[in-house]
């Protein structure tokens, strides 16, 4: 990163609430989760410069766009803040990041509100998996599926069983990893959830095929909720610093990012790896980006991470691109024991999406904001030991469009 870029606080909604049911929306959340990341941040609305919002579908699960004017709407002391939306799938919000981060470097802005939301509960589970679908190729790929996510994800774990071989007791185990982890987050969707034996096996009674090799805790849930951030420059958050009597060397930074994008369609994409290492080689560049523009050597200088993982079979392959397994071992990593709190890479100690939740637009954002909290110490009962130096990776569509960002405490 050409100068740092501080995240002076943040806040998520309950990503367990169902907010048509209680009669709530778009305007609602951002009502929510936006005062709540200014006070969280020490932060006055009128000290805002300029705002992101990221959102995937906002028109076709709640008829609504222009959700710049929106934010005005639910926060009036925002109002005349230039805004603007992004959409890149489930990367919605890393995108929404990477543009206020460029937004601070370039010196245009001094502060930016980053804020994701996403409504999904309020349809049926049939009509959200055809709203979601429209982030896949419409009437090229998922063609006569009743779940097109489910159905491109099991067409992964087919390709990467044809190449390395797979064991579903590895994504089994992946899935309980997370849902234990999602048990100790306050905010996490499942975290009350209880699961039968053979919950994560290949158990059809209590574990049903939903397509290919992927089973019921295979896959994630539909999610609703909000995210925010506070973003600063330099000459702002050492004013900052001095006003609240905060110790910058002690609070996150994002230090450095990886932002890749491959062609849409996944056969492409994976007819395109075939002679690779890895299966998706622009997500272990994005990656690499990251790793280089923070500084870092890699997967070892890291104490934990937020992967993205809508299925476990995308977990298990970004395991692979971190770095932290080489291509095909992904699963060791899983079973060792190495992906767990006390392990040597914690993952998703917040739940990840399997677990804390995925409202798409709001994801990449709370990602940056959980890694924040793990780097300063204030991830409550999810905290890792000692974390410094976090990863985020978070991907839109079958790989598609890749972010990765490095937060860690202080500037180094």
């Amino acid at each position: 990163m050409t100068n740092p870029v501080h995240v002076l606080g943040g806040a998520q909604t309950d990503f367990a609430r169902n907010w048509s049911k209680e009669g709530l929306g778009l305007v609602d959340m951002i009502a929510e989760t936006v005062p709540a990341a200014l006070a969280d941040a020490r932060v006055d609305d009128h000290e805002v410069g300029v705002v992101h919002v990221s959102n995937l579908a906002g028109e076709l699960f709640a008829g609504q766009a222009q959700l710049g004017g929106m934010v005005v709407a639910a926060v009036p002391g925002l109002d005349g803040v230039p805004s603007t939306r992004h959409e890149a799938a489930c990367a919605s919000g890393s995108t929404a990041v990477l543009a206020a981060c460029a937004d601070i470097e370039s010196g245009r802005y001094d502060v930016a509100l980053v804020v994701g939301v996403e409504l999904m509960r309020n349809v049926s589970a049939q009509t959200a998996a055809e709203y979601l679908g429209t982030a896949a190729w419409a009437g090229r790929e998922a063609l006569d599926v009743k779940y097109p996510w489910p159905a491109l994800f099991a067409d992964i774990a087919q390709e990467y069983d044809r190449r390395y071989g797979l064991d579903h007791a590895h994504l089994g185990r992946f899935a309980e990893i997370a849902f234990d982890n999602g048990s100790r987050n306050g905010l996490a969707q499942t975290r009350d959830w209880e699961f039968p034996a053979g919950s994560f096996d290949e158990n059809d009674e209590v574990n049903p095929i939903v397509e290919g090799m992927l089973r019921k805790t295979d896959c994630g849930r539909i999610t609703d909720g909000g995210a925010a951030v506070l973003l600063a420059g330099p000459k702002f958050a050492q004013a900052w610093a001095r006003r609240t009597g905060a110790d910058l060397d002690q609070e996150a930074t994002i230090a450095g990012f990886g932002h890749r994008t491959a062609t849409l369609l996944l056969a492409d994409k994976l007819a395109q790896s075939a002679d690779r290492d890895h299966l998706f080689p622009h997500l272990r560049g994005a990656v690499e980006d990251a790793y280089r523009r923070a500084g870092i050597a890699g997967v070892d200088d890291l104490d934990v991470a937020e992967i993205h993982d809508c299925f476990t079979i995308n977990g298990l392959v970004t395991l692979e691109h971190i770095g932290l397994a080489e291509p095909g071992k992904g699963g060791e990593v899983v079973m060792d024991g190495s992906i767990e709190r006390g392990g040597r890479l914690p993952v998703n100690p917040s739940g990840g999406l399997m677990s804390h939740g995925h409202p798409v637009g709001a994801t990449g954002v709370r990602m940056v904001l959980d890694s924040a909290r793990q780097v300063t110490g204030r991830a409550g009962d999810h905290q890792v030991d000692n974390a410094r130096r976090a990863l985020t990776v978070n991907i839109g569509g079958s790989f598609t469009t890749v972010v990765s960002t490095v937060v860690t405490r202080g500037t180094r």
